[in-house]
């Protein structure tokens, strides 16, 4: 009988791996901590008219890869397919005080074909804040992005930005969009072919070869933009060269979901292929409150991709150092309660220990420490334990192999100044 394994799409992330996660979570939740978002933990699914009326019934996401269900209740619910939604709701259910400013950390689920960085359940962070249509505040949610990513060592980064206007001028443009796509259907894509006319401005989105070179003589929006939409956009922009952050205005930069109003962004990175790029991106969603039943209140956020950013980072050779697991670990030749003292004062102390279990040979315990990345190994025989001393043996670096006796009074203070 074969043993069971991950579902098609999905995957085990184990360590080492498992670390670049927790120190993408760390650095992120760092930044934007700092910047007053405080954490939202919401369910993995929702009442499927959630993602229906946020994403857009006829979109790609939810008529193709959005994951259905009926509970035992007679419920009809959905996995979360991105972080934006769900926390929306949370604010209309729960009105917290404006302007309210969240961040996530989420797994989201797509019933799509499995590729580089992206899976049937992959990973996001992201940030949400509602209340305040001020251009400021969309500068600094795409700044937050920029500096998660930079902050990651991430370098080879290309921020697009454009405006998707309002209900006040976007139906003008969708009109014309419409018109020019009615006359040169021919050279959509298959799908679009058939399905353009529902909403036009999703052929802007789409990432086919037929579709990419026609757009490119489509009518553009910020043409069309209505003098406030002009007003915030050029706020925003104004915004970001003040802050030095670089960024292309791509006229046909649009996101895929109905959602969107008035800024939307997105940042990519230069080291993967062009179509799976993205790292992060969003904007400015200032219906989406209503649509879930809540008072007008706009928005403005990101997401980005755990998996994908990895990706990226290992394409510039980050991450390397990561791989190391403790600083010090204790051999312990005696039985084990001396390593299981020590353990626990060093751990105390703030340095990453472990040790070895079951009474191990020396020899054995030495493998295993080389095996953990251990700077240091603590070594304890019955002689140490009698001179009140332990036995320091540095494992890596310029000294390696060198070793010296401590009395164990010393000993924090001594690892320490190896280790720095």
């Amino acid at each position: 009988m074969n043993p069971f394994q991950a579902p098609a799409g999905t995957r085990d992330v184990l360590d080492p791996e498992s670390a670049r996660f927790a120190f993408v979570l760390e650095r992120f939740s760092k930044r934007v901590r700092r910047a007053g978002y405080g954490l939202v933990i919401s369910p993995m699914f929702e009442d499927l008219g959630v993602f229906n009326r946020s994403i857009g019934e006829d979109s790609e996401v939810v008529t193709k890869e959005m994951y259905e269900f009926d509970d035992k209740g007679g419920r009809r619910l959905a996995l979360r397919p991105e972080g934006t939604a769900s926390v929306v709701r949370a604010f209309v259910q729960h009105r917290p005080q404006i302007p309210w400013k969240a961040w996530y950390a989420t797994p989201a689920f797509r019933y799509e074909r499995p590729q580089a960085g992206r899976y049937r359940q992959h990973h996001q962070v992201g940030v949400e804040a509602l209340g305040s249509d001020d251009p400021d505040l969309d500068v600094e949610v795409i700044a937050l992005l920029d500096g998660y990513l930079r902050d990651l060592g991430l370098r080879s980064l290309d921020l697009r930005i454009n405006s998707m206007g309002d209900l006040a001028c976007r139906p003008g443009y969708e009109s014309d969009l419409r018109a020019f796509l009615e006359v040169n259907v021919d050279g959509l894509c298959k799908e679009h072919r058939e399905t353009w006319h529902r909403n036009p401005m999703r052929v802007l989105d789409c990432k086919r070869p037929p579709c990419i070179e026609l757009r490119s003589r489509a009518p553009r929006l910020r043409e069309s933009l209505c003098d406030d939409c002009a007003r915030h956009f050029a706020r925003v922009l104004e915004g970001l060269d003040a802050l030095g952050i670089r960024y292309e205005q791509d006229d046909f930069l649009v996101r895929g979901f109905d959602y969107y109003t008035r800024t939307t962004f997105e940042v990519a990175s230069g080291v993967l292929d062009a179509a799976q790029n993205a790292v992060g991106g969003g904007g400015r969603y200032d219906g989406l409150t209503e649509l879930l039943g809540g008072p007008p209140t706009p928005g403005v956020g990101f997401g980005s991709g755990i998996e994908r950013v990895l990706l990226a980072g290992e394409a510039e050779g980050l991450f390397g150092d990561l791989d190391s697991h403790v600083d010090v670990f204790v051999v312990d030749l005696t039985g084990g309660a001396q390593a299981r003292d020590l353990t626990h004062l060093l751990r105390g102390a703030g340095l990453s220990t472990d040790r070895a279990f079951d009474d191990r040979s020396m020899k054995a315990q030495l493998r295993q420490a080389d095996r953990s990345g251990a700077t240091v190994a603590l070594i304890v025989g019955r002689d140490e334990v009698e001179r009140d001393v332990v036995t320091i043996k540095l494992l890596r670096g310029t000294q390696a192999h060198h070793q010296e006796q401590t009395p164990r009074l010393d000993l924090i203070g001594r690892v320490k100044e190896l280790l720095s």
